[in-house]
């Protein structure tokens, strides 16, 4: 079989068997992952895995979400073509991409140069325009009613005043946040919607684990 064919044979077991068992049915989502070329996105040593249902690991102690994480944030945001997006941890660039092909403009935000410079690369060659990566701590964010969507692919230990103050304030009223929160062994992935300027919805989705945000707050330490 050509190596074309049976990359993309690959893709389409990635999309039926891992994306959408784990109830990610959104036709538009899974399209964004037909398109993008997740396997130029996953460093040389580990494009054999490009397709696996696992998270590839990144430089840093970073890693790349495995698909059906993916496209489980993908879902639960439902981008729009006119809207404005966060994704806080660049990582490889992939989901930024797929943010990209759903909405207007993509500001992606990764904290490691290094990762942020391959990141820009690959988003250069898939042709991902509308995506801008820059170098930052997102726990520094100062916009205020900014953002129709965010996505935060670094967990919290909770969803502590910074967190609240640099991501759901940076929401616009119907905007959503995507934040992972909780430590070792369980988190949860939470949606947050900001529902009037000073009221937020926040749904709980699903269970995971993804190494914490660098810098993230951390609970108080009670000393007895």
């Amino acid at each position: 079989m050509p190596i074309a064919t049976t990359t993309e044979f690959a893709r389409r077991q990635m999309i039926d068997q891992q994306v959408r068992t784990w109830e990610v049915l959104d036709t538009g989502v899974l399209e964004v992952l037909r398109q993008v070329r997740r396997e130029e996105f996953v460093p040389a040593q580990f494009r054999n895995v490009a397709f696996a249902d696992s998270s590839v690991p990144l430089s840093h102690g970073q890693l790349m979400l495995a698909p059906k994480m993916d496209g489980k944030i993908l879902q639960a945001l439902a981008i729009t073509k006119a809207d404005q997006v966060l994704d806080v941890g660049t990582g490889s660039g992939f989901l930024a991409a797929c943010l990209g092909r759903l909405g207007s403009h993509v500001r992606s935000l990764e904290i490691f140069p290094e990762l942020a410079e391959r990141a820009t690369a690959n988003l250069q060659s898939a042709s991902a325009n509308n995506v801008v990566v820059e170098v930052a701590d997102a726990l520094q964010l100062s916009e205020v009613d900014h953002y129709d969507a965010i996505a935060v692919t670094g967990s919290l230990p909770f969803m502590g005043p910074l967190a609240q103050d640099r991501f759901a304030r940076a929401l616009r009223v119907g905007g959503r946040l995507l934040v992972f929160v909780g430590q070792m062994p369980v988190m949860q992935a939470l949606k947050i919607t900001r529902v009037t300027q000073n009221e937020w919805r926040t749904e709980e989705l699903f269970e995971t684990v993804i190494p914490a945000l660098v810098n993230a707050e951390r609970p108080s330490s009670f000393v007895f």
